[in-house]
């Protein structure tokens, strides 16, 4: 049976009781409509037509540490009459063919679908939690990539091992979930102008944590103009206020002067704006001020909002995730020209959102929130689930699929203890010299 028959064979006898609805995962209408909104779909039967190097792409980001051969053999995609295997040459074919867009539709379509319900799903006093951050992500060193993606610059104008893609994501904080993602080249964007795309995603009656390297005025106004979308963030050391009114202690409503660059730039801005300042202390740890467009402070406590604003460090966690245990910690991801590149992280995101799809799952079914299940062990999951279903008789997939569950609840992670401590390593460096860009080497 072939991976694609068996995805739907598991949506027509997966037990209601143990499953809700299999296909909540990825509908399979979702893939033709992503190749059909491209104009990606397949006009005649190719040995690997778009519907299947869709689900490779998926493979390729799921199952880190095998060939692309192998993705394909353990899915069973070859199609009858190929002799049971595929050429590596047939698959870089098919995924030139297909092109990075159906994939970033096919994220989007599902990432809007299950991060909107998930985020409805873990409110804090009637919003929902996303935050804003970026990472980076090496990709291969061929002269496309570091032409079309650049990379960072050292000393004497040397540039950066490898070229780096930039990773802007908007996530539900209390499941992982990313809900909108802009994937630009390095040098192409920084990591807050990446970001203003992610605005139009952010939901209303929402609470969106930024780091404090996104505070602008135009930023934080634009997110402010939806229907009751607030922020959260870490004020600077070096920015100036004028306080307003009192709450309590520590706890005061400021105004804040729009910059006349800004102004230059987009005349409707106002020439002030007001926020909320609460100054906090940790044990441990100095004294930080927090701002927000959270103006109540009968409706939001301080203490609430100084606690909540830590649930930031998820976003980090979901960037571990991706790139130390999604990933295996390699080097760089697979693809040597630019829109494989593209096709490949909008794959390896949606096979993240899939994982973090499958630990919400369970973690309802186990009454505790989903940050509690272990990604590492519903990774395996998810893995051994996609290998089975492909070779499996459709009869035993909801028996399968419920003592999977059943098992993976024995992972179930102690509750998350608060950090104490500044953050620290204990090896700074390597004392090697850096290896350089072949270009370089041979000037």
């Amino acid at each position: 049976m072939s991976f694609d028959r068996a995805f739907h064979a598991a949506a027509t006898y997966a037990s209601p009781s143990h499953l809700e609805d299999f296909r909540k995962r990825i509908d399979p209408g979702w893939i033709e409509a992503a190749l059909a909104a491209t104009g990606t779909a397949t006009v005649r039967r190719r040995r690997l037509p778009a519907e299947q190097v869709i689900w490779i792409v998926l493979g390729m980001g799921l199952f880190r540490d095998r060939t692309i051969e192998d993705v394909v053999s353990k899915l069973d995609l070859a199609l009858p009459g190929s002799g049971g295997t595929v050429a590596r040459s047939s698959v870089s074919q098919a995924r030139d063919r297909l092109g990075s867009e159906p994939m970033r539709w096919l994220f989007e379509r599902c990432a809007q679908t299950w991060a909107t319900r998930s985020a409805h799903a873990h409110r804090w006093r009637g919003l929902s939690l996303l935050g804003i951050d970026g990472t980076t992500i090496r990709v291969p060193d061929s002269p496309e990539n570091r032409s079309t993606f650049g990379g960072q610059s050292g000393r004497n104008d040397s540039e950066s091992g490898y070229p780096l893609l930039r990773l802007v994501a908007l996530m539900v904080l209390r499941s992982h979930l990313i809900a909108a993602c802009n994937v630009v080249g390095w040098g192409v964007s920084g990591e807050r102008r990446a970001a203003d795309s992610l605005l139009s995603s952010i939901p209303p009656r929402s609470l969106t944590i930024i780091d404090r390297g996104f505070f602008a005025a135009t930023f934080l106004l634009d997110l402010e103009s939806g229907e009751e979308r607030h922020w959260l963030s870490r004020a600077r050391t070096d920015r100036a206020y004028r306080v307003v009114q009192r709450f309590g202690r520590g706890d005061q409503l400021i105004e804040v002067d729009v910059t006349r660059e800004a102004r230059e730039k987009r005349p409707d801005l106002p020439r002030t704006f007001q926020m909320r300042a609460i100054r906090y202390k940790r044990k441990g740890f100095g004294e930080q001020t927090l701002l927000t467009s959270l103006r109540d402070p009968k409706r939001f406590p301080a203490a609430e909002i100084t606690a909540l604003y830590h649930e930031r460090w998820e976003l980090e966690l979901g960037y571990d995730e991706i790139k130390t245990e999604l990933l295996d910690r390699e080097e760089t991801i697979r693809s040597r020209k630019p829109d494989g590149v593209f096709q490949e992280v909008w794959g390896i995101l949606l096979a993240y959102n899939l994982v973090r799809l499958e630990m919400e799952g369970i973690a309802k079914e186990a009454r505790i929130e989903p940050t509690r299940i272990s990604f590492v062990e519903a990774l395996r999951l998810m893995r051994d689930e996609w290998e089975w279903l492909s070779v499996t008789s459709p009869g035993a997939i909801p028996k399968r699929l419920e003592t999977m569950r059943r098992s993976v609840k024995r992972y179930v992670l102690p509750p998350r203890r608060p950090r104490r401590f500044p953050r620290v390593v204990k090896i700074k460096m390597s004392s090697y010299d850096r290896k350089r860009p072949l270009a370089q080497r041979t000037k």
